[in-house]
């Protein structure tokens, strides 16, 4: 008689979000376990329209200017006021563009803000995630709407990082969100990523990924780390939260955070 109403949860997690983006959204809640509540806060970001529209590639200015107050740290502050245990930064150029330095200047701005809850970001996750498996040479891949510059600039936010990346590019799928497939970015990963990584980087939030993760694995036989996959790996971990009933998302749902 009584339906599944979303109320009996085990822990809630809240997500700064773009205003125009439901990407994260939608990938941390098809990876989430039932028992586990999402709850975004929209956060106002220059590079995209109404409907979610961008440009061919985004500028960097409103990338950096989305990690600055006073918009994300109110998002944040309000978010925090719901019943959460954890808040998720879900935003991966911004770290790219001010480095792990400013990021972890901004995540420490945001716990303040959020009333000392925990506050996870998606670049230092994958930094987390990559440590718990044991790897040092990666390959990054990067949305379409990333240009030259700022996929470089990610490469070198994970080399100050401490890992080699001897390939590093923004994929070359037409550049729309809406426009990316699950089988092409399988695709073009299997023919672009060399043998000699250790495992593969994903970035972008708002970059259709995680429904791929499983197949790319299967395929090149390393482990494949996604914006939103590590995003929710680190939050969970943070709210005291159990990721080993996620299933078919990659290897490191198997793993604890460092």
């Amino acid at each position: 008689m009584w339906r599944p109403d979303g109320w009996d949860v085990r822990v809630r997690i809240g997500v700064l979000t773009p205003h125009a983006d439901v990407g994260p959204e939608s990938e941390l809640r098809a990876m989430a376990p039932a028992d586990v509540g999402i709850h975004a806060a929209r956060v106002p970001f220059g590079g995209m329209r109404r409907g979610g529209a961008m440009d061919a590639t985004i500028p960097l200015e409103p990338v950096r200017a989305f990690a600055e107050p006073p918009y994300v740290d109110d998002a944040a502050a309000v978010v925090a006021a719901a019943p959460v245990s954890a808040v998720a930064y879900a935003f991966t150029s911004s770290a790219y563009v001010i480095g792990a330095d400013g990021e972890a200047r901004m995540i420490a701005r945001l716990t303040e803000r959020a009333h000392g809850l925990p506050v996870v970001a998606t670049c230092a996750a994958a930094v987390r995630a990559l440590s718990a498996l044991g790897v040092s040479r990666i390959a990054l891949v990067d949305p379409p709407w990333f240009d030259e510059e700022l996929n470089g600039l990610g490469a070198a936010y994970f080399r100050r990082a401490g890992f080699d990346v001897p390939f590093h590019a923004s994929c070359t799928l037409p550049s729309g969100q809406a426009l990316i497939r699950p089988p092409e970015l399988h695709d073009w990963v299997a023919r672009h990523v060399p043998d000699d990584v250790e495992a593969v980087v994903v970035g972008g939030n708002g970059f259709r990924a995680v429904g791929a993760i499983e197949a790319m694995e299967a395929t090149l036989g390393r482990p494949v780390l996604t914006a939103n996959q590590v995003l929710l790996w680190a939050a969970l971990h943070a709210a005291g939260g159990d990721t080993a009933a996620i299933d078919g998302y990659g290897r490191i749902f198997t793993l604890r955070a460092a």
